[in-house]
């Protein structure tokens, strides 16, 4: 109040605990002329809350003067109650639940621990083991180069130098890199005695909160760890925003940044595409490229993420867009001018890891760098909306095999006859090499003896693993198809096609070589700066409007990806929902940039709902839901044959572990379904193969019924798909030159405006269709 003077201080009975109506009664000779709010950092807490229970208040009294005339005003200020624990009111819940997710699936502090020193143990072990073998190894005596050395027996000691010796070697260079090596260090130092101090917190959180000691934590499954935590929101309320933690609300929070990583590579925003010459196009995607996207788009103090939770405020004005793509713009430059500076080290790096990490494996075992394994964007692109790792992981491990199979269906004619060859050369010649040494023990003595028939003993390996197996034949399309019933997606239009060069080599990227992703991540630190200049340059103004249009923000949660919330109404493709769900929606979005790609959003919200089961989704996605499960229904508990075959194929096309007490688990399927496995045999089934079904969610039978939705799913798409198999016009697939908010009409029609984030010849949802449907359960 101007002219006034304001004099402050606090009763004698400044902390009480008061209801609503107490709270009024109590200074009858004040005048409450406000009720005002105490706002601490993220939280405002209400003056009288609705209820009457009690709440913790701050009186003080505020004593104006005018002039002469004095006046007594009573100001009474509400807060909360002062915290119970450290772990009320956490301002960074998603770095505080990824921790927790951690910590559950590391086994607890102790192994954290071990695996922080290690790798610290391990880093410095081999900087000083590539240091002493370039200056601490007397190589002339240990290959005989000198000729003035007469001793028949060396020693050890002749061959080694001693430490003063050895660093007397030392050139500037070599200072050079142990100085770095020496930084690098200690930065590591710090950031793993940081992050240990970190968990040492959430050790505490599981003991004393949770009731969790570590030597239980692998008897218990992530859902039930979840479901402790739902129950200490209720008590210690680590999110003030929000009363109750949702399934979803955690999953946000562990996989904000991984759901816009998803998302941008369903959108085609990433990873880097090229097409190569006598190769096609080549999909390339590694940890270092992976690391600078996220460092560029979420961890700088530069980043649209100004907070973990939280976008910044200009990446959602769209007037901005152009200042906003300018400046990232920039700082995609300046990261590829730090790679490219940096390149020769980690480039060294990367070349003394895979050699020590590998030599010794390649040497007693050559055939494993030639298996498959999923690659990194193979994870990426089959991994849903809101799946944790763990989850994935599980489908993956049960896709193994069937991918496998699949690969090894296929044969090049050209190949098969060279390697058969080949093999017969270099087999040939190692048999010499073991004959002689039979009759002879000082032929294995013949200087290179030993390197030749190792060299001869792995081309053997190599060309005869090319050769397939004549004895058996496979059917691609079947195979393929057990390969969708556990990662739910596959590349465009594989039904019908399985058998073809095409779908093999785009399913080659998801499933590549071992030693392929080797090479790769060797050269990652040459080409990231050439792929962040040549790739990711030209995209900045596409991110920035990614960001805009596929952000929302979620009470208690913050910004997240609006694909991550499943809203099969905004993101929804028609031809992945049946007629009836389309009717229940107001209207499904026909704008192809706004739909999530290959049914990830469907595909999404039946696996979450599937291993969360106590989460209760929004009307559309329920009522989807719902559709879905009436449409399996036949299929898993009506029909046990049928049940049965699913199962059967469920368990021979997996790699999966063996259980025992198998009528235990069966105890939680419907009466009609446990028959169909137990039979008339008393004893049941003693031992059974099947996934670790704990770590997809509470119920044992989860993953058969997300297999039976995915393979409902894909049949429903190549329905729809076939019914509009027809060319598309130039106005379906005509670009927008400039992209407008969601939502806003054209000016020319009224009708929505597709936002384009690629050319259209790679977004248009109408293509030709052709082929047989395959059943949707093969038994």
């Amino acid at each position: 109040m101007k002219g006034c003077q304001q004099f402050w201080f606090q009763t004698s009975w400044s902390r009480v605990s008061l209801s609503d109506h107490a709270a009024r009664l109590l200074i009858p000779h004040f005048k409450i002329f406000k009720i005002c709010y105490k706002v601490q950092k993220y939280d405002v807490s209400p003056a009288f809350p609705s209820n009457s229970q009690p709440y913790t208040y701050h009186a003080w009294l505020c004593i104006i003067s005018r002039g002469s005339r004095t006046q007594e005003q009573g100001l009474l200020y509400h807060s909360a109650e002062p915290t119970r624990s450290r772990w009320n009111h956490i301002e960074d819940l998603d770095s505080f639940f990824t921790r927790i997710y951690k910590y559950h699936a590391r086994h607890g502090f102790l192994c954290m621990a071990l695996q922080e020193t290690f790798d610290l143990i391990q880093f410095t072990f081999i900087v000083f083991l590539t240091t002493y073998l370039i200056h601490g190894i007397n190589y002339a005596i240990l290959f005989n180069w000198d000729e003035n050395n007469q001793q028949k027996h060396n020693t050890i000691s002749d061959i080694v130098y001693p430490f003063s010796k050895f660093v007397e070697n030392f050139t500037t260079i070599t200072w050079f890199f142990i100085v770095i090596a020496t930084a690098t260090l200690c930065l590591k130092f710090l950031i793993r005695g940081y992050q240990i101090m970190q968990f040492w917190d959430i050790k505490q959180f599981f003991n004393k909160i949770l009731q969790i000691k570590d030597c239980d934590l692998d008897n218990l499954t992530w859902h039930e760890i979840q479901s402790k935590i739902k129950e200490a929101q209720l008590e210690h309320q680590m999110c003030i925003h929000k009363k109750d933690l949702t399934e979803l609300d955690i999953y946000h929070r562990i996989l904000r940044q991984e759901n816009y990583m998803i998302a941008l590579v369903n959108k085609r925003l990433l990873p880097p595409r090229f097409n190569l010459p006598f190769i096609g196009e080549c999909v390339y995607w590694t940890t270092s490229l992976r690391y600078n996207i996220q460092t560029l788009l979420f961890w700088t103090p530069w980043s649209p993420f100004e907070s973990s939770w939280h976008l910044r405020e200009e990446y959602k004005r769209q007037h901005l867009r152009h200042e906003l793509a300018a400046r990232l713009s920039k700082q995609i430059l300046i990261l590829a001018l730090i790679n490219l500076i940096f390149a020769p080290l980690i480039f060294v790096w990367q070349v003394l890891y895979t050699f020590y990490g590998y030599a010794e494996l390649i040497k007693r075992e050559p055939g494993r760098v030639g298996i498959r394994h999923w690659s990194l964007y193979g994870k990426l692109y089959l991994r849903h909306f809101n799946e944790l790792d763990h989850e994935l992981l599980a489908r993956l491990s049960r896709a193994y095999r069937p991918a496998s199979k699949y690969l090894a269906a296929f044969s090049s004619p050209v190949v098969t006859v060279i390697a058969q060859h080949l093999a017969f050369i270099c087999g040939a010649l190692l048999s010499v090499l073991v004959i002689l040494t039979l009759y002879d023990d000082g032929v294995i003595a013949v200087d290179g003896i030993i390197t030749l028939a190792t060299a001869l003993a792995t081309l053997t390996a190599i060309f005869r693993g090319l050769i397939p197996d004549e004895a058996t034949i496979w059917c691609p399309e079947s195979l393929l198809q057990g390969v969708v019933m556990h990662t739910h997606y596959l590349p465009p239009n594989w039904k019908g096609y399985a058998h073809t060069s095409k779908i093999k080599e785009e399913f080659q990227q998801l499933f590549q070589y071992r030693f392929a992703s080797l090479i790769e991540e060797l050269v990652s630190p040459l080409l990231t700066p050439f792929l962040l200049w040549r790739w990711i340059y030209p995209r900045s103004l596409d991110i920035v409007d990614f960001f805009r249009n596929f952000t929302v923000s979620v009470v208690g949660v913050g910004d997240v990806c609006s694909f991550a919330q499943m809203d099969i109404k905004k993101h929804g493709n028609p031809d992945w929902q049946a007629a009836s769900i389309q009717s229940v929606s107001e209207s499904i979005s026909p704008d192809q940039y706004t739909q999530a790609e290959d049914g990830k959003v469907e595909l999404s919200l039946v696996h979450f709902t599937t291993t969360n089961p106590s989460w209760k989704p929004p009307t559309e996605a329920l009522a989807f839901v719902e559709e879905i499960n009436e449409l399996i229904k036949p299929q898993i508990q009506d029909s046990n044959v049928m049940f049965f075959a699913s199962y059967q194929n469920f368990l021979d096309m997996s790699s999966m572990a063996d259980i025992n007490h198998y009528s235990d688990i069966m105890s939680m399927a419907p009466r009609s379904t446990a028959s169909a496995f137990v039979g008339a045999r008393s004893g049941g089934m003693s031992e059974a193969k099947m996934a670790a079904s704990t770590a997809e969610g509470p119920d044992a039978l989860g993953p058969i019924s997300m297999t039976s939705s995915a393979l409902a799913l894909h049949d429903r798409y190549f329905q729809n798909r076939q019914k509009l198999s027809y060319e598309p016009s130039d106005e379906m697939v005509g670009n927008v030159s400039e992209p407008v908010e969601l939502g806003q009409n054209s000016d020319a029609g009224g009708e929505s405006t597709r936002l384009p984030s690629e050319p259209a010849k790679d977004i248009t949802r109408h293509v030709e269709f052709a082929g047989e449907r395959t059943p949707l359960l093969s038994s």
